[in-house]
C-alpha cells in the first residue's frame, strides 16, 4: 500500500511540474529564456501568424471562357467579378481559416475511399482592391489587401457573436 502512495504522489508532482513549464495560451506568450541581449516574449504558439504582417493580401483567378454567357463581353465582365469572389475567399481563409472535413475508408489495408470537404466562412469588410490584370488570354487576376487593424476589428466581431451564440 505504501509503494502505491509513493508511486501516485510522484506522478502528482510530475505531472504538476510539468504543467509549469507549459505556454500560455490565448494570446499571452510565455517568456523566452535570458540571452545575451536579454529577455525577449516569444510569441504564442496560437497568435496567427498574419498579426505579423501589416497587411494580408490575397489573389483570386478566374477564367474567361467557362463563364456562362454567350458574349465575350459579358463573359469578361463574370470572369472579374468570380476573380474577385475567389480573392475575398482566400482573405476570408486567411483572416478566419479554413474548415476541414476529412474521412478515409481503409478495408484489407487498402484504402477504399479518401474524401474531404473544406469550408470558409466569414465577414470581411474594408478590403482595398490593389489591381485586376489578365493574366493570359483566358484569365483573369484580382489583388485585394486588408489592413491589420481591420482584421483585429473582423477577429474581434467573430469572437463577440460566438459568444452571444453560447448564450
Amino acid at each position: 500500500m505504501k509503494s502505491i502512495s509513493i508511486v501516485t504522489l510522484s506522478a502528482t508532482v510530475a505531472l504538476l511540474s510539468a504543467c509549469s513549464s507549459m505556454p500560455q495560451f490565448f494570446g499571452k506568450a510565455a517568456p523566452r529564456e535570458s540571452s545575451a541581449e536579454g529577455a525577449t516574449p516569444a510569441p504564442s504558439m496560437i497568435a496567427p501568424m498574419v498579426e505579423k504582417r501589416e497587411t494580408l493580401v490575397a489573389t483570386g483567378y478566374a477564367v474567361i471562357s467557362v463563364q456562362n454567357h454567350k458574349n465575350p463581353a459579358q463573359q469578361r465582365l463574370l470572369a472579374i467579378r468570380a476573380s474577385k469572389l475567389d480573392a475575398y475567399r482566400v482573405l476570408t481563409e486567411q483572416v478566419y481559416g479554413q474548415q476541414l472535413d476529412a474521412s478515409t475508408t481503409v478495408a484489407d489495408m487498402t484504402v477504399v475511399n479518401d474524401t474531404f470537404r473544406a469550408k470558409v466562412e466569414g465577414v470581411i469588410y474594408g478590403a482595398q482592391l490593389v489591381s485586376i490584370t489578365p493574366v493570359s488570354d483566358d484569365t483573369y487576376e484580382t489583388t485585394l489587401s486588408l489592413d491589420r487593424t481591420v482584421v483585429q476589428d473582423l477577429r474581434r466581431l467573430y469572437l463577440t457573436q460566438l459568444a452571444m451564440r453560447g448564450r
